[in-house]
């Protein structure tokens, strides 16, 4: 994760039109950012080049969230997932995030491409933040970091059970 920062409670927007692009490495590590990433993170290019792409991870987004993310792109498949990200000097921004993995020629995966759009406000507000802070309290109530994320995964499965759906089904049924 990227370095300690305080939160400023301060949300950060970008235009509809835009869309926030990067490319990272097997290992996560940013190797392409575009200038409305940088612009949106307040991170200029060498800061984020390199760097993990945990750089702009918002502790308010709960860690099942992402393992579900790395367990779908690591299976070679895409996601579609609201995140919510962090800035470089505390402020935070969301995103509807669509991430897939890279394939080299010979169809091995060999990096992961993010695309994130401006969110519907209103899922956000109505849907997401209420959910992904019932996944966060089950991760923090656990002592044993592990355990909440298994425990917090287990609330989302059976969310995602009880409707019969998928994930991605999930996230545009909202």
């Amino acid at each position: 994760m990227g370095k300690a920062v305080d939160l400023t409670g301060v949300e950060r927007f970008f235009d509809k039109n835009e869309i926030i692009v990067s490319k990272t490495d097997l290992k996560g590590h940013i190797t392409y950012a575009n200038r409305t990433f940088l612009d949106i993170a307040d991170y200029t290019e060498e800061e984020a080049l390199g760097a993990p792409h945990s750089l702009i991870r918002h502790p308010g987004m709960p860690r099942c969230v992402f393992q579900l993310l790395w367990d779908t792109i690591q299976a070679k498949k895409e996601i579609f997932a609201y995140v919510v990200n962090r800035a470089k000097h505390g402020d935070h921004y969301w995103v509807l995030a669509h991430v897939t993995p890279s394939f080299d020629a010979e169809g091995q995966i060999d990096g992961y491409h993010s695309n994130r759009r401006v969110p519907d406000r209103s899922i956000v507000e109505g849907k997401i933040i209420p959910l992904y802070k019932t996944l966060l309290a089950e991760e923090e109530r656990h002592a044993n970091r592990k355990d909440g994320m298994k425990s917090a995964t287990g609330i989302l499965v059976n969310l995602l059970q009880k409707k019969g759906i998928g994930y991605d089904e999930f996230i545009f049924s909202l």
